[in-house]
Order: structure tokens, then C-alpha cells, then sequence
């Protein structure tokens, strides 16, 4: 690649490659937060308002502020106005959490020398009574806690591989794909009902399973269930993983049978029941085992 650069006196807008290079984000998160940055003070960035902008839709837009969310670059506050309503405020960030670790590491000591000519020191203020602390804008201190469903993404993504090991994800990518599983979980759907989305027809030269689990959970997600009307309880759990989020001990994998070729579980390969010549479970309540 060759850079063709020309000089801009004006219109532009500086951008860290640690958005721009970011080895964890989307292509359309990395285009969604350059974007963003880009905007002047109180300009609209809701999901509505992206999605008229620019062709990607609702769903693909709402994934990626998820995304930019998650690292840093976005903070959406819930705020209370003075007429009673309750609004969300976007704070974008274009080096989350930079400012406040380098002022930090830079800070004198009591006693040390000034300030870096960066950051001005304070004027003296004559002795008098405390003034009242001024309201703090939120900040990455305030960040909103993680949503109630990430335990349960996390624990549905590792165990993806217990139902085919090509699904084996690293930590990297679990922790990049759990704000989208928990969407569906608020959207209503059932452990049961995304781990059926994830794991069904996978292409037989799988190569990307990252890639390809987060086409799914971002072209796929099902719209909010209506209010009025309890969700149905879900199905099946899958491997490794109850109903109600816990662990349970999984079952054993499905083996071929070296006789007959039909599935059975079992620890190791071999023969299924009836080629071993083992009674059923059920046949065990014959007469020569009745007391």
C-alpha cells in the first residue's frame, strides 16, 4: 500500500490507531466509533438516528455500539431529566481510560515539583469556607455494571465446544461475543434457543468459528418479546449448561458404532448396546430380576 497524503488546514478529525488497528473490534464497530468521534457536542448517535445515516440497519449498528461499549469508546448513562423523563446519554471516549492512568502515573508527589505544562496547576485560593463539590459528568469511574446475563453468555460460548470441538473459541473471542449473547437473553430468547442457532448446519470447512458465531448473532437476534405475556420456559439446556444458568456434569459424546454404524453415547468408541448384546435399561424388570 502507497499513502497518497494531502494537507487539511481544517476538517478533520484525529483518531488513535487503537481504534482504528483494534485487534478485538468489527470493522463496522472501528467505522461506527470513527464516526462518532467525529461529530460535534450533542449531536445525536442513538440507534435510530446511525441507522438513518448510514445503509448497515438497526441490528448491525446496535451490535457494534454494544461492541465500542464494551472496550471503552462508548458509555451510555441513564439520566433523569428535570421534567420526570428518563433519557440515555452517550459519552464517547477517544482514549478510554489514557487520561486518567497518565495523569496518574505523572502526579507529584507532596512536596515535588509542579505539574506538566500540560495540566495546569491550580491558582492559590484564599482560606475560607469548603465550597460545594460541583457535579461530576460521568465518567469510566461511573461505568454502568456489566448486564445481568453476561455470567450466562460466557458459560453458553465455552461450552460451545462440548457439542463441536471446532467451536473451541479463545478468551479473546468469548469475551468480544458476550455482549451479543446476552442481547438475545434480553430479548427474551432461551439458552436453549441460541445455542441451537450457534451450533446448527455448520459448514463443514469451518475455519472462521468466531467469525461465522458473530454473522449469526448479529444478522440473526430476534426482536424484543411483547410485554403482557410471561416467555414460554425454554427446552433443553445445552451441554454443560441448566436451564437455570448452572453447570451440570455433560453427557457423554455421541460415538459411531463400530458394528451397526448408528450414534449411542459413550465415553470411548466401540459398539452400542445391541451389538454387545447388553439388555436395555428397561429390560432389567423381567422375571429373572424381580424380587
Amino acid at each position: 500500500m502507497t499513502h497518497i497524503r494531502q494537507y487539511q488546514p481544517d476538517r478533520y478529525t484525529i483518531i488513535g490507531n487503537h481504534l482504528a488497528q483494534h485487534r478485538e473490534l468489527s470493522l463496522t464497530a472501528i467505522g461506527v466509533g470513527t464516526h462518532i468521534l467525529s461529530l460535534p457536542e450533542g449531536a445525536s448517535v442513538d440507534i435510530r438516528s446511525l441507522a438513518a445515516r448510514f445503509p448497515e440497519g438497526r441490528d448491525r449498528i446496535a451490535f457494534a455500539l454494544r461492541e465500542l461499549e464494551a472496550h471503552g469508546y462508548v458509555e451510555r448513562v441513564r439520566e433523569r431529566t428535570s421534567d420526570g423523563r428518563v433519557i440515555t446519554r452517550t459519552y464517547a471516549h477517544n482514549a478510554p481510560g489514557a487520561h486518567t492512568e497518565a495523569y496518574a502515573a505523572e502526579a507529584p508527589e507532596a512536596g515535588g515539583e509542579a505539574p506538566p505544562p500540560s495540566v495546569p496547576a491550580a491558582p492559590s485560593v484564599p482560606a475560607g469556607p469548603p465550597a460545594p463539590a460541583a457535579p461530576q459528568a460521568p465518567g469510566p469511574a461511573t461505568e454502568a455494571p456489566a448486564s445481568e446475563h453476561h455470567a450466562a453468555a460466557v458459560s453458553l460460548l465455552a461450552a460451545l465446544r462440548r457439542t463441536d470441538d471446532r467451536l473451541t473459541l479463545s478468551q479473546r473471542d468469548v469475551r468480544r461475543l458476550a455482549a451479543a449473547v446476552a442481547a438475545w437473553f434480553e430479548n427474551g430468547a432461551t439458552v436453549a434457543a441460541v445455542h441451537r442457532t450457534l451450533t446448527a448446519d455448520l459448514p463443514c470447512d469451518l475455519k472462521n468459528p468466531a467469525g461465522l458465531l458473530a454473522h449469526r448473532l448479529r444478522e440473526l437476534l430476534p426482536p424484543p418479546l411483547p410485554a403482557g405475556r410471561e416467555a414460554p420456559p425454554g427446552r433443553e439446556a445445552p451441554p454443560g449448561l441448566g436451564a437455570d444458568g448452572r453447570h451440570r456434569p455433560p453427557p457423554e459424546p455421541f460415538q459411531t458404532c463400530d458394528g451397526c454404524e448408528r450414534a449411542f453415547r459413550a465415553r470411548r468408541p466401540g459398539r452400542c448396546r445391541d451389538c454387545r448384546g447388553e439388555p436395555a435399561p428397561g429390560d432389567l424388570a423381567g422375571p429373572a430380576f424381580a424380587a
